[in-house]
């Protein structure tokens, strides 16, 4: 019984992780990690700062693991991640604009 669930596991692990690396899973790979990166700024940057704080960093991992696993999304035909990431970068994209607009305006008082 054993036996056969490792042998059943190894099959699983085969078919997914092996047998379907191409290109395209290296990217989807990639992007999750650029992805997943924006989490680790935000973690550091909190850290540092002894309360919760969203960096620019963040919003620009964000776009990059976005655009990439939308990509990807759009690659696999998967309408789910394909919706998810499409609104998702809608949202990204609105926080560096208010984040440049707020800084241009600091700048025009400040000159």
């Amino acid at each position: 019984m054993e036996g056969d669930f490792i042998s059943q596991a190894q099959a699983w692990f085969q078919a997914v992780f092996i047998d379907q690396l191409d290109v395209w899973i290296i990217l989807g790979f990639v992007a999750q990690a650029m992805f997943m990166m924006r989490f680790v700024v935000q973690w550091i940057a909190s850290e540092r700062a002894g309360r919760s704080i969203v960096p620019v960093a963040f919003w620009f991992f964000s776009i990059g693991g976005g655009v990439l696993l939308l990509i990807y999304a759009i690659i696999r035909k998967d309408p789910v991640f394909i919706a998810g990431q499409g609104l998702g970068l809608l949202i990204y994209f609105r926080n560096l604009w208010f984040i440049f607009k707020e800084h241009s305006a600091k700048n025009e008082t400040a000159g």
